[in-house]
């Protein structure tokens, strides 16, 4: 499901007040939208440089995050998925076991 980026300072400080759930390798953050006839899920990934100082790393994290959700049938909501420093040794099955995991914690999918 083709999803955008979430941006902005305002956006991000609006999911405090989200749900959420955790895993081994990532957070999540959500809160849900009003659902219209174009109404994408808006998500926004952080991998900081506590997780990996060199960018190639953080970038890989990135990636694969970003094609898990892409597969993913999401309903309309804004995300935001953290990654922890352990997602760094993570591999792409680890991962959407984990954020699978995270999303039915906070109640996004059963």
């Amino acid at each position: 499901m083709p999803f955008s980026s979430l941006k902005g300072e305002k956006a991000f400080q609006r999911l405090r007040g989200g749900r959420v759930g955790r895993g081994r390798y990532l957070t999540v953050r959500w809160f849900p939208l009003r659902p219209t006839a174009f109404n994408p899920v808006r998500v926004g990934i952080v991998v900081s440089n506590k997780v990996s100082k060199k960018a190639t790393v953080r970038n890989k994290i990135r990636r694969r995050l970003r094609e898990i959700l892409r597969k993913m049938h999401l309903p309309p909501c804004e995300m935001v998925v953290v990654a922890q420093p352990e997602a760094v040794g993570a591999s792409y099955w680890d991962l959407l076991k984990d954020l699978t995991h995270a999303l039915k914690k906070s109640g996004l999918v059963q």
